[in-house]
């Protein structure tokens, strides 16, 4: 038997694999710093529990709308209009479990051979693997360094071509934790517009923004009825393991977006879906509390690893990754990674686990404490004196 051509085409996410790596060393007596994974260390916040625990004892265990149940959808159209300053119906909502089929679905429904997708690079592997596995063309825009990892907008706009379908966007950023500013925005909203083309804005890391404020594509004019908006509830609420994200496009997407559901997973769990209203409509101080320590750890790791020879590391002004230039150091991102991991015991992942672009830097986590974080500069800094 043979496969299918198309799953050649399917590329994987090596934060898990690094993952497995790292529990092998572990297994064996070495002590490993998780700096890897991009999964907040802290639980999710206990009101959300509580509320998962209320919905399975009062019998909340079957089968729910597969597009969500109307209490979570319509929270998310409330939690949606208010922050993005839109207007959103429960109508433009499609509950999944977790972000990733929010990518899968909508690209696609929407892109096939012929098509091209512009997307950033270095960036979250799964937009090009996407692409690629519905047999579109994938258009990477490099993301660079001295432009603080932002589009360089006179590359983009030589980049958008008659056969371009979709522009993906993700900011707060990751690997980078670049922010693309209201005039990138801007722009890129012109050019979807003259241009008749899609935008998935995955904006999961929306309330992770540590210098101005937090700007979505979709509160331009024109531009809420050509973007699919990708959220969830694993970053900002520490929910990783709930599988719980969404998608809020135009209607008519949104019906076949529900219909690739149900000949996929059917549903999202109910437990996590009336767990997730809590999340939106219960308080936020744990939220926010764990935005204030990654901002704190942020200044941690980017000073520290800007004393380390052979590292130059941005502060990034999003999410919770860093991504320092190794160059300095004589290896290349793989070496580097697999230096750390054998040598230093910091888990890591190479530049270009996120693509071409991503040769010569590192991706760094700091979702992990303060006290971890400064074990893990100590053992770099050691491991590095001894090359």
């Amino acid at each position: 038997m043979k496969l299918a051509t198309r799953m050649s085409r399917l590329g994987t996410e090596t934060a898990f694999e690094m993952l497995t790596k790292a529990r092998a060393l572990e297994a064996q007596g070495r002590e490993i710093v998780h700096l890897e994974i991009g999964e907040p260390d802290f639980d999710t916040p206990s009101n959300i529990v509580e509320a998962a625990v209320k919905a399975l004892r009062e019998g909340h265990t079957h089968y729910t709308p597969s597009a969500g149940i109307p209490q979570l959808r319509e929270a998310i159209a409330e939690e949606i209009s208010t922050t993005r300053g839109i207007e959103v119906n429960p109508g433009q909502v499609v509950v999944t479990p977790g972000g990733k089929p929010i990518m899968f679905f909508t690209i696609l429904a929407l892109c096939e051979k012929g098509d091209e997708v512009i997307y950033p690079n270095p960036g979250f592997p799964i937009y090009e693997s996407m692409i690629n596995f519905t047999g579109a063309t994938p258009v990477p825009i490099p993301l660079l360094m001295e432009k603080d990892f932002r589009f360089d907008i006179e590359e983009f706009k030589g980049l958008v071509s008659p056969q371009t379908k979709m522009i993906i966007l993700n900011s707060p950023h990751n690997p980078t934790g670049g922010v693309l500013t209201r005039e990138d925005l801007e722009a890129i909203a012109k050019a979807a517009i003259e241009n008749d083309v899609m935008v998935l804005s995955d904006e999961i890391y929306s309330r992770m923004v540590y210098e101005g404020e937090f700007a979505s594509i979709t509160q331009f004019p024109g531009m809420q009825e050509r973007t699919i908006i990708l959220d969830g509830f694993s970053k900002t609420y520490s929910m990783t393991g709930w599988r719980l994200g969404y998608g809020v496009m135009p209607q008519w997407l949104a019906g076949q977006v529900a219909n690739l559901m149900v000949n996929s997973n059917s549903c999202t769990a109910a437990f996590s879906q009336w767990a997730g209203v809590d999340a939106l409509k219960g308080p936020q101080d744990e939220s926010n509390k764990m935005v204030k320590a990654f901002r704190q750890r942020r200044d941690v790791i980017v000073d520290g690893l800007n004393q380390i020879p052979g590292f130059r590391c941005l502060r990034p002004k999003g999410a919770f990754y860093v991504f320092p230039n190794i160059e300095g150091t004589g290896k290349n991102s793989q070496e580097m990674e697999d230096f750390l991991l054998n040598e230093a015991g910091v888990a890591t992942l190479s530049g270009t686990s996120f693509g071409e672009y991503g040769e010569g830097f590192i991706r760094f986590s700091y979702a992990n404490s303060v006290e971890n974080i400064q074990k893990a500069l100590s053992r770099i800094g050691e491991a590095m004196a001894k090359l």
